[in-house]
């Protein structure tokens, strides 16, 4: 399965970076204007509506009109897992509904010195069979700009 990554270093403490990115707050604050993102609703691991934070079972429906062009798209993603140690945190959302065939989005958060190290991978496959196998590779020239601006974006109100 085609894989992106893209790493980090913010100066700013672990615990800032990983509460800013435990949110649909952080998540809208981080998507590039061109996503035309919208939160239309989320529920907590035990259907609460608005979690303050995204745990383990927390599902977020979304819509998406990247560049403002044709009809908006869904995307319901889930939090299938969340932890937190000293210094270190993970979390994997999934999509469970949306134009992928498959999307699972890994970001870890590593303390070094007095920052942070924010890594995104993402395992991906596109629809359309065949096709979208061969174009899997190609697909990082629209995740490299999106990728870049939410780690701008991190260093820009984080640090």
């Amino acid at each position: 399965m085609p894989t992106f990554e893209r790493e980090t270093y913010v100066r700013a403490p672990f615990d800032e970076v990983w509460r800013f990115h435990s949110t649909l707050d952080g998540l809208e604050a981080l998507t590039p204007r061109f996503m035309n993102l919208r939160v239309e609703s989320s529920r907590g691991p035990n259907g609460e509506p608005g979690p303050d934070v995204l745990e383990a079972g927390a599902e977020a429906d979304l819509t998406v009109r990247p560049g403002g062009v044709g009809p908006r798209q869904g995307w319901t993603t889930r939090i299938i897992e969340r932890r937190e140690e000293e210094g270190a945190g993970l979390f994997r959302d999934e999509m469970i509904d949306g134009p992928f065939r498959r999307w699972v989005h890994t970001h870890s958060f590593y303390a070094d010195g007095g920052g942070t190290h924010v890594r995104d991978r993402v395992e991906y496959q596109l629809p359309f069979g065949d096709l979208g196998r061969l174009a899997g590779p190609f697909a990082v020239v629209g995740f490299e700009p999106m990728f870049r601006y939410r780690h701008r974006e991190t260093k820009r109100r984080l640090e």
